[in-house]
């Protein structure tokens, strides 16, 4: 089995029935699928590789002095005194940094902000095309999902961009690149290294690939998402494996609601919800503390108690 891969572009013509049908196959049967021809200038792309490349090197003698280095250099010392050692579960072979709208962005390389922002752009108008795709095909009213994210139009959504990249590692036996995890928003938009693999997806008891493919962007559906759908769409379980060679480059951007919102299954009159009414900040809390767990319990955590 592959991760579906969409020709976006096919959305506006004469293959809009197919395509609409392939977005619901990756949303309701993957969590995942990838866009081409999405609109986001190849140029662009080519850029922000560049910038963020760049921002590795300038970081990357911080990460070799890291809690997961030294974490595995104990490791390979206790196995040379012939001890036995036990896979790391409480850390990510990772180095990352946060761009949101209202925090610090890296000043080097000199590029960077400028890029980044031209991007972020671009990304947000592409997450609310797609969203709109998906508000068709689940016979939601056309921006239905951007609404119940921004409550009406009241708050702006929250979209951050993670920048992560998953260096060579000497004993992926011994930790993993990023821990096997739901997203906690909306939709999740990833442009991911076109060389270096590790993405999987969880699919039936399967881990799969998300194979690379130059210039895709990866959509998936976080668990924001699943409960506005009723379940009808499902956030995927997806981790990163760490690799002996290469430099794994990932950058995620991710429109999420915005913490005052409140979110709810959009059903219809007498439909069974089944999932609970509840304040996005107040989920974030619960996800931040078991992001790695089962993601069922987190909305039982949110539900609000029944009146006596």
């Amino acid at each position: 089995m592959v991760v579906p891969v969409i020709d976006f572009s096919k959305l506006h013509g004469a293959e809009r029935a197919e395509t609409m049908a392939q977005i619901a196959d990756g949303c309701e049967n993957w969590g995942f699928f990838q866009l081409v021809n999405h609109g986001i200038p190849l140029e662009l792309l080519d850029r922000v590789k560049k910038v963020c490349s760049e921002s590795y090197r300038l970081r990357e003698a911080a990460f070799r002095s890291s809690e997961p280095v030294q974490t595995l250099e104990r490791l390979a010392e206790a196995e040379r005194r012939g001890e036995a050692v036990a896979p790391v579960n409480d850390m990510d072979w990772e180095d990352i940094f946060y761009l949101h709208d209202d925090n610090q962005w890296p000043s080097d390389p000199p590029a960077f902000k400028e890029t980044m922002r031209e991007y972020r752009a671009e990304l947000k108008k592409l997450a609310e095309r797609v969203m709109e795709a998906m508000d068709e095909n689940l016979g939601l009213d056309k921006g239905r999902m951007k609404a119940a994210f921004t409550g009406d139009g009241l708050h702006a959504p929250f979209f951050g961009t993670k920048v992560s990249h998953y260096p060579p590692c000497p004993r992926p036996d011994l930790i993993t690149g990023l821990r096997a995890h739901t997203d906690a928003g909306g939709v999740i938009l990833l442009f991911q290294d076109d060389k270096v693999g590790g993405l999987e997806v969880l699919k039936d008891g399967e881990w799969l690939d998300v194979q690379p493919l130059a210039d895709a962007i990866v959509v998936n559906t976080g668990d924001q998402v699943e409960v506005l759908s009723n379940g009808r769409y499902r956030s995927a379980w997806h981790r990163v494996l760490p690799m002996r060679n290469g430099n794994r480059r990932s950058i995620a951007s991710f429109y999420n609601p915005a913490f005052e919102v409140a979110i709810s299954p959009a059903v219809g009159e007498g439909a069974a919800a089944a999932y609970p009414d509840y304040v996005f900040g107040d989920y974030m809390d619960v996800y931040n503390k078991q992001k790695f767990e089962a993601k069922e319990p987190r909305f039982e955590a949110v539900k609000a108690p029944k009146a006596a």
